[in-house]
């Protein structure tokens, strides 16, 4: 039996907290609860509840995540919190009752355009992946059911997932008033069907890949600091706070690829949305280069995509 090792980490938002498990703890779904009754299906969602400062708590696949009131730090307390669900976890009690496994969970999904025309971005009122996920082809999607359906669209050529949302690139012979409500409603019914969005194996060996090979596009944001230079970290930094979310709310992702000192250079990586965008050269130029060259005080010159 796995031991659970919870490790913490922070959110865009400040009052959520995730608590990150070393092995699944749910198989291939997500949950969200606002209060305790809400939380019947989830024993462990129960107990989080029964401290005084929980507001609402998330349990997907590799974590929980804990939204508090705004009455304390979460430096106070969250240690606390990550020892009592690893000590739950290792209990060996359930997370969520078999009986919740049979419901469909009530998903909403909406379609949001981007600045790229050939791109549109669904929406989901569920947490559907923690890290970026990116296929070019239905090869790429074999063990990503959701993306794999989505490329028996003839009109479908890339399929970008992160967070809460998918991002779909199409081809040209089709318009999005004639097809973007048919693929709004066939990505909600498949996360309200439960149908898995990754498969496990799938999970786990990209996992292991972005452990191995810290310069690894797939997820990023697990790169480890002791992998770069000072400056290189201090892009990164900059990209993450202030670039990424930015980039996000247009269903597309920016990811740090390399920097040559003698050039000044910076290359990047551009995903989702903003692969193949017509604005992203403007972006890239007016935007991420100009706040690169004020922040790093003529450290960097040029910021490069390797990819569009």
């Amino acid at each position: 039996m796995n031991q659970f090792i919870i490790t913490t980490q922070p959110t865009a938002n400040e009052n959520i907290v995730k608590f990150v498990a070393n092995v699944f703890i749910t198989q291939a779904k997500s949950y969200e609860f606002s209060n305790i009754d809400d939380a019947k299906p989830s024993p462990l969602a129960q107990e989080l509840f029964y401290l005084p400062f929980v507001k609402k708590v998330y349990i997907s696949q590799n974590f929980v995540a804990i939204e508090k009131f705004d009455i304390i730090s979460w430096e106070d307390i969250q240690e606390e919190v990550a020892v009592s669900i690893s000590e739950y976890l290792n209990s060996g009690k359930e997370v969520i009752t078999e009986s919740e496994t049979q419901k469909k969970v009530p998903v909403t999904v909406y379609a949001e355009s981007t600045p790229n025309p050939g791109v549109m971005k669904y929406v989901a009122n569920k947490p559907l992946a923690d890290g970026i996920f990116e296929f070019k082809n239905i090869d790429d999607a074999q063990d990503a059911p959701l993306a794999k359906a989505l490329f028996s669209f003839p009109f479908v050529k890339e399929v970008f997932i992160s967070a809460n949302y998918v991002s779909v690139t199409k081809y040209n012979v089709a318009e999005w008033l004639e097809v973007s409500n048919e693929l709004r409603e066939f990505i909600r019914k498949h996360i309200e069907d439960g149908n898995p969005i990754f498969l496990d194996n799938f999970l786990n060996k990209k996992k292991e890949i972005a452990e191995s090979s810290p310069t690894t596009a797939v997820t990023p944001e697990s790169l480890g600091t002791d992998s770069h230079t000072d400056i290189e970290q201090e892009i990164i930094d900059i990209l993450d706070e202030y670039i990424k979310p930015a980039v996000a709310s247009d269903g597309g992702h920016i990811a740090f690829d390399s920097f040559d000192p003698e050039s000044k250079t910076v290359k990047v990586i551009l995903q989702g949305a903003c692969s193949g965008c017509p604005s992203s050269t403007v972006t890239l130029k007016n935007g991420i280069q100009t706040m690169l060259q004020e922040m790093l005080q003529g450290r960097v010159m040029t910021v490069e995509a390797v990819n569009g």
